[in-house]
């Protein structure tokens, strides 16, 4: 399950929330600090691991 980072507009807290793809898209996300529903998705970096060679 992806690990999505969020930032608070209101109180500028960053934190982060596993959830599937398709519960994203439907959830409304509020921040953990002060109960706020104005976040923002912050881009982050990600790699995925395989076990063969490219």
């Amino acid at each position: 399950m992806p690990i999505y980072s969020f930032k608070c507009n209101a109180c500028s807290h960053t934190f982060e929330q596993a959830m599937s793809v398709a519960e994203r898209e439907r959830a409304v996300i509020v921040c953990p600090a002060c109960g706020s529903d104005k976040v923002e998705r912050v881009l982050t970096a990600f790699f995925a691991k395989t076990s063969r060679k490219s």
